[in-house]
């Protein structure tokens, strides 16, 4: 059993609740990261003592760390010891670690780095260090973190912090995920481009598609573990998925994500209600923080607003509770045109806030890599003619109307310009297969041509 409150250092985190008690409404914060010190704890013994050879891994702390990492929670390392004992440590344990602080500074300032550069908060934290002073240095400075022993960790692993074991494909490769999300910030930082270019030159592929009842228990692990980008503040459960799935008024969408560096899986979800008012609701949307700058809340809200206006809603809503963590959700609906305003939240114990956005106003652009099934080829096609002629008519379109002749009258230039248009946007190259001229007779026959060679 973890130490009684009276005996845990000064400045560490209260004790759990005494067996006996009460259980406690509030579902417990999930750990997604633990991080580990390493002397007497990764290894039996000091690295730097060490004199013929270092010391081996902690086999029960090396069973613990494959455990968790089965469930998908993460490992780092916050030593006081060279980056060599990281290393060490990696190789004996046979562990990966997402980040490593090696250094003499304050434990809290390694840990608040690691979680900054993760994009988690320190509340999804968890630390583990045989010194008690380390661990109320870190109670004090930080006392969100849950703080163990090294002979608290066995059973501290069976605790609902620490989750159920895996059951997704992503929880399986997070670590797996975490090391390409490495690779691709170093690519990142020495593109010398926008971050558009850099996404583009990437392969980013983004796929928006109806959620089947396999993705159920994915959809649950995302909505559990996401806050920043979580408009109801709290997870969804399994039934409910279901529920919203199954229901003919609902469309639940699940988000995609992968690029040259690596298939990040399903990274969000989307859950709206088609309302007889003209207002597609929002009653979920939830996203990965593995997804942020990448552009994908933003392609996802661009497919959500085009979708909505083509289907003739008004607008769109999404409630959403107000809280510390979610700003950047917020931040992302407020420059994608929605604004904030009154009106029932998803939780109505929470502060809250619905943003809103009329589908009225000019539409947002679908970036390049973003594939939606919903999204015809030939709206697309609409919008790129509006936008080579400088004709916003063409937005409107019949597919049967003749591309060359009376109504849209393509020139060789505005032909070619289209063309390219083509290719950059579904990688269909029409000009290069044999340019077909019945496929380009009308905007109809070039939407198939351009879907049955594959393009979205």
């Amino acid at each position: 059993m973890p130490p009684e409150a009276s005996a845990v250092p000064a400045g560490a985190p209260p004790a759990r609740r005494p067996a006996g008690e009460a259980e406690v409404a509030t579902p417990p914060r999930l750990v997604k990261c633990v991080v580990w010190d390493i002397d007497n704890t990764l290894l039996d013994g000091v690295y730097l003592e060490s004199a013929a050879a270092p010391p081996p891994a902690n086999q029960a702390m090396a069973a613990t760390l494959a455990d968790l990492g089965s469930r998908g929670i993460l490992h780092a390392i916050a030593s006081k010891n060279p980056q060599q004992a990281a290393e060490h440590a990696a190789k004996v344990t046979g562990a990966q670690f997402a980040a490593v602080e090696c250094g003499w500074g304050a434990k809290s300032d390694a840990l608040a780095r690691i979680a900054a550069d993760l994009s988690i908060g320190t509340d999804a934290l968890a630390f583990v260090d045989d010194d008690p002073y380390e661990r109320a240095e870190v109670g004090a400075a930080l006392p969100e973190v849950l703080v163990l022993a090294p002979e608290e960790v066995a059973e501290a692993a069976g605790w609902p912090e620490f989750g159920a074991a895996a059951v997704t494909d992503e929880a399986r490769r997070r670590g797996e995920m975490y090391a390409a999300r490495r690779h691709r910030q170093a690519a990142a930082r020495a593109f010398g481009g926008s971050r558009e270019e850099f996404l583009a030159s990437a392969g980013t592929q983004v796929t928006i598609a109806a959620t089947s009842q396999q993705d159920v228990p994915r959809l649950h692990e995302l909505s559990a573990r996401t806050r920043q980008f979580n408009s109801a503040g709290q997870a969804a459960g399994e039934a409910e998925f279901a529920a919203w799935i199954a229901a003919p008024d609902h469309e639940v969408v699940t988000v995609r994500l992968r690029d040259a560096f690596g298939d990040d899986g399903i990274v969000g979800a989307c859950v709206t209600s088609h309302g007889d008012d003209g207002t597609w609701t929002v009653r979920l949307l939830a996203m990965s923080c593995r997804a942020m700058g990448r552009g994908v809340i933003g392609g996802l809200l661009a497919w959500l607003i085009r979708s909505a206006a083509r289907a003739g809603a008004q607008g769109v809503a999404v409630p959403c509770v107000l809280n510390e963590r979610n700003v950047p959700l917020r931040v992302a609906l407020t420059g994608a045109g929605f604004r904030a305003g009154t009106g029932p939240g998803p939780d109505a114990t929470a502060a809250s806030a619905v943003f809103r956005r009329s589908t009225g106003t000019a539409l947002p652009e679908l970036p390049s890599w973003l594939r939606a099934p919903d999204a015809p080829i030939a709206d697309e096609l609409r919008q790129m003619l509006a936008r080579i002629t400088g004709r916003g008519e063409l937005a409107g379109l019949p597919a049967d109307a003749p591309l060359f002749g009376e109504g849209v009258s393509l020139d060789s230039l505005t032909g070619t310009l289209l063309l390219r248009e083509v290719q950059r946007r579904f990688g269909v190259d029409v000009a290069g297969t044999d340019l077909n001229l019945d496929a380009l007779a009308t905007l109809g026959t070039l939407a198939s041509f351009i879907a049955e060679q594959g393009g979205p």
